[in-house]
């Protein structure tokens, strides 16, 4: 089994990156392939519909990860009520293709309060019309389940990303090996 996680922050020191990180390091401690994608990292050019962007190299990457992967593991942070731009402009480079009945799971942090909720509804919609089996299941992360390093430690925010992680294998193997 094949599952990308993609990190949706674009910036350097990013609580989204530590919940991304965090899930696939439960990933490969359950013995699955994973991928990464970091759109702090991988910086993509704006998604314009030139087909020449398609010669680009981390569009390229990007395209074969989600060609391969069999599940997703996507988290974003909220700005302004939304996912992140890095991520919608990543998401555009895909397709219905790539997503087609492959179970996706979707996490956001928060920065306090109520955030979160309104980003996942966004990536929510977006992922449904790219033919994702989005799981009903969801994941908001506030400043206080991290440490100073950035890092998912706060006991029952651990427990959730496992319990999505278990959710996300356990369809993406009844989805892929029928």
């Amino acid at each position: 089994m094949k599952i990308l996680v993609m990190n949706g922050s674009p910036t350097v020191a990013s609580r989204t990156r530590g919940i991304a990180e965090y899930a696939e390091k439960v990933l490969k401690e359950q013995g699955i392939h994973v991928t990464f994608f970091d759109a702090g990292k991988n910086k993509l050019p704006l998604f314009t519909g030139d087909m020449s962007e398609r010669e680009h190299e981390e569009v390229k990457r990007l395209t074969q990860l989600a060609e391969e992967a069999q599940g997703f593991f996507i988290c974003t942070p909220e700005y302004h009520s939304g996912m992140s731009g890095a991520l919608k402009n990543a998401l555009d480079f895909l397709s219905g293709s790539h997503f087609k009945n492959k179970p996706a799971a979707i996490a956001a942090a928060a920065g306090g309060g109520k955030g979160g909720i309104n980003a996942l509804n966004n990536l929510r919609t977006v992922l449904r019309g790219l033919y994702a089996l989005v799981l009903p299941d969801q994941f908001v992360a506030d400043p206080l389940h991290f440490n100073d390093e950035q890092e998912l430690v706060e006991e029952l925010a651990v427990l959730r990303v496992k319990a999505l992680v278990e959710q996300l294998t356990s369809l993406t193997s009844t989805v892929a090996f029928k």
